[in-house]
């Protein structure tokens, strides 16, 4: 692929730089002296002994026994600082002669004031299997003695051994007074455990199985000058484990993608570096998979899953070509894009000074009623998106005075009611300053004007943040800086912030470990807690390179005395499988209200798959019944995970539930007569059934109502000359019929019946089935007990 020469050379300036030697000093961080330090090892090969990882010297290094026999693993060495310190992250350099014997895979890091009792992982994960110096940083505490414990070789070839060149220890300030440190108070949540990972996760998502699925470009350190492949890590949330993979076989480099998770769960990943392809996850099989490519390519284009089930994309110029990149469907059954031109791309552009590779990037889109999509932003300007036929949009007014907030935030923290909180962002993609902006919008009837109300401004002015939805409806937004500037680490906002939907206010939260800025990302986990990760992808060397990411845990999980708060529990549900409008009741161990919120996936600070909606319930004893929404444009179909949330605000383990694509109810059109079919027989009808695939309805089949058929054997279709014209709509309603005196054509004209919510259950039982053969067309027919 062809990059924008502007892009190109700021890269090469910076590799350049970042390739050569650089102080191991942080912002957030500075190396304590290891004068009169003391290492220990649990075995040591002669002439590899543990002394060697303080010597200053690259070229020597600790190295498990080998000979006269090996050692198995684990295995750990383990500093004595001789004090304690207040500290907050570690160095690892493996060894430098080109050997790869006993480079740490994964591994732990823990901490102790005396050596006997040691702490929870404060790290844990898998290093990349190179050269490079891997920095692992967390949140503060103190510590005299640290522990890296291998479990496995990085090589993945079984080998039994472990070592280290090097190895440092970073504290926020080496003068601190260990013995006065005083963490944050748990009221602004807590920042535990952070996960080494091998690759910088610019992009990722997390599966219905829980399995979070991470991903850089063709190489784990840098996102540009290679093209048919991806590296990944998968991570389960309920293991310490983190395991890496090559994707190759779908020729496809995920860089800069679109994302959407489908009603089956499946991560559909779109273009980027190859800017036409779409490859898919599938958590079932733990396999990705070849689709069906675009019609156009892209990069830094946003999708979403709509009502249906299909996929919506538009943008995306920062691949494929600058301009025109007009709208697309997906099918993901069929397994089809369908260009969809009225949906135009003009509409959400942005002003960047980059111009056209930028105006078009990273829109904020979001499902709604009757398939629409609303944009959001980033543009100042708003619009809605129509995807019948080939496709229309329709204007929705301006985000207030916001200006264009590209790389901000928007969350539909409630969908019930249509509410959307946008946060942050700048002018422009680059060398811009951002804004601490919020505004709340408020979704009506599709092609209106949304409603927006300017809310109280953020702390910190963030672009390349995330913002993620919680439970009870809060927003967490993470991350990000207050001057826009891809590949640095400059004016981080290490402070989170939770927005409160209840009092429409911001509360500053305990701050991250290290920035995440551009290619970071954010996702809710089932236990509640949020990840944060990444940011770089730069190359070789580059310190803005976060192979990690760190779990928060925010303040609804602890007690006023900062102790961990018992969870409710869901003990049973009457269903794990449910329609839009279908009730569900939840036994808990306790009074608890509930949500859903969707699983999610997060690129570039867009996540168009998370959504909210809150469950009203009744209640007998701890067991509450609900009746979901019942348009599936706010309860979108796909898996969602439940929460309980008990009268302390503390929420349960997610259980996972999918919502089902709704009812698609269909309207004869046009038909033609069989010899078998008595002229003056009523012949109105109504088909309604469950499809994954509403646009890929057979035409000749035979229409089956209420279980039985007419007119032939069930289960035969018409044979392939003797169309019936169907036309298909999803409804949240129960059922529909067509109002009497509707004439229906024996043509292949196309005329829409007028269509209303049955009041009249009765006529849907009156219906026949028509087993259809072309004769005797010129007789045009009545509905609803007309004659023919």
């Amino acid at each position: 692929m062809q990059y924008p020469s502007r892009v190109l050379g700021a890269a090469c300036l910076r590799l350049l730089f970042f390739l050569t030697p650089v102080s191991a000093q942080f912002p957030w961080a500075t190396t304590i002296s290891r004068t009169g330090w003391t290492v220990t090892a649990d075995s040591s090969q002669t002439g590899n002994e543990a002394s060697k990882v303080i010597d200053g010297n690259a070229s020597s290094f600790w190295h498990t026994q080998y000979s006269p026999t090996t050692a198995p693993l684990p295995h750990y060495i383990q500093i004595d600082m001789t004090k304690g310190y207040v500290v907050n992250g570690i160095s690892y350099q493996p060894r430098q002669d080109g050997n790869s014997n006993g480079n740490i895979g994964q591994h732990t890091i823990t901490l102790s004031n005396d050596g006997t009792t040691w702490s929870d992982p404060v790290v844990f994960g898998t290093y990349l299997n190179d050269m490079t110096t891997k920095y692992t940083f967390f949140s503060n505490a103190t510590a005299r003695y640290i522990r890296l414990t291998a479990q496995s070789e990085a090589q993945g070839l079984n080998n039994q051994w472990s070592n280290v060149a090097e190895l440092n220890v970073y504290s926020p300030d080496p003068s601190l007074n260990a013995g006065s440190f005083t963490p944050p108070s748990t009221n602004l949540g807590r920042w535990d455990v952070t996960i080494d990972l091998p690759i910088v996760p610019a992009a990722g998502s997390i599966s219905s199985d829980n399995t979070v699925v991470f991903w850089s470009a063709f190489r784990p350190d840098l996102f540009s000058g290679g093209t048919g492949l991806t590296q990944t890590a998968l991570w389960k949330p309920t293991s310490q484990t983190v395991t890496q993979q090559t994707v190759s076989n779908t020729a496809h480099d995920m860089f800069c993608p679109g994302i959407s998770l489908d009603a089956n769960g499946v991560t559909v990943v779109t273009g980027g570096n190859d800017n036409k392809k779409t490859s898919n996850y599938n958590p079932s099989s733990g396999a990705w998979l070849t689709a069906a490519q675009m019609n156009i390519g892209r990069g830094y284009q946003s999708t979403a899953t709509i009502a249906d089930g299909r996929i919506f994309v538009i943008g995306g110029s920062w691949s494929g070509g600058y301009g025109g990149k007009n709208g697309e469907i997906y099918n993901s059954t069929a397994n089809k894009w369908t260009s969809i031109p009225g949906c135009s791309v003009t509409p959400i552009l942005t002003k960047d000074a980059q111009g056209a590779f930028r105006t078009d990037n990273h829109a904020w889109l979001f499902a709604w009623k009757q398939n629409s999509i609303f944009q959001a932003g980033p543009s100042s300007a708003m619009n809605w998106f129509n995807v019948s036929g080939t496709g229309s949009w329709k204007a929705a007014g301006k985000r207030a005075s916001d200006p264009d907030s590209m790389c901000g935030n928007a969350v539909m923290f409630d969908a019930v009611n249509g509410l959307v909180l946008t946060a942050g962002g700048s002018p422009s993609y680059q060398d811009s300053y951002a804004t601490a902006n919020a505004h709340l919008i408020k979704l009506g009837a599709v092609n209106t004007n949304p409603t927006v109300t300017k809310l109280p401004s953020m702390v910190y002015p963030r672009a390349f943040g995330n913002g993620v939805v919680l439970p009870d409806g809060a927003v967490l937004v993470v991350g990000g800086q207050a001057y826009a500037v891809p590949f640095t680490d400059t004016t981080p906002a290490l402070p989170a912030e939770l927005f409160n939907p209840a009092t429409n206010t911001w509360k500053t939260l305990a701050p991250i470990a290290v920035p995440r800025t551009y290619h970071s990302i954010a996702l809710l986990l089932p236990d509640a807690t949020v990840l944060s990760g990444g940011g770089g992808l730069c190359g070789t060397g580059c310190q803005q390179n976060h192979f990690d990411a760190q779990i928060y845990s925010p303040p609804y999980l602890f007690k006023a005395d900062g102790t961990r708060a018992a969870r409710p529990v869901i003990k049973s549900v009457s269903s794990v499988s449910l329609k839009p409008g279908a009730t569900l009741t939840v036994t808990t161990d306790s009074a608890s209200t509930f949500s859903l919120v969707r699983y999610g996936s997060s690129t570039h600070t867009v996540n168009t798959d998370q959504r909210r909606v809150a469950l009203t319930t009744t209640a007998s004893g701890l067991t509450y019944t609900a009746t979901l929404p019942s348009d599936a444009g706010v309860l979108l179909p796909g898996y969602w995970m439940l929460f309980a949330i008990n009268s302390a605000g503390v929420p349960s383990l997610a259980t996972t539930i999918k919502i089902l694509l709704p009812s698609i109810h269909y309207t004869v059109l046009s038909e033609r007569v069989s010899k078998k079919t008595t002229l003056g027989s009523k012949v109105s009808r109504i088909i309604s059934e469950d499809l994954s695939n509403p646009d890929q309805v057979q035409k000749n089949q035979l229409v089956t109502l209420a279980g039985k058929s007419c007119g032939g054997q069930k289960g035969k279709g018409t044979s392939n000359n003797n169309p019936i014209q169907i036309q298909h709509r999803p409804t949240a309603q129960a059922s529909t019929s067509i109002e009497p005196n509707v004439t229906v054509h024996p043509s292949t004209e196309q005329r829409t019946p007028f269509i209303t919510p049955d009041s009249r259950a009765q006529r849907r039982f009156q219906m026949c089935c028509l087993w259809a053969k072309v004769t005797r067309p010129q007789f045009p027919r009545r509905i609803r007990g007309q004659s023919c």
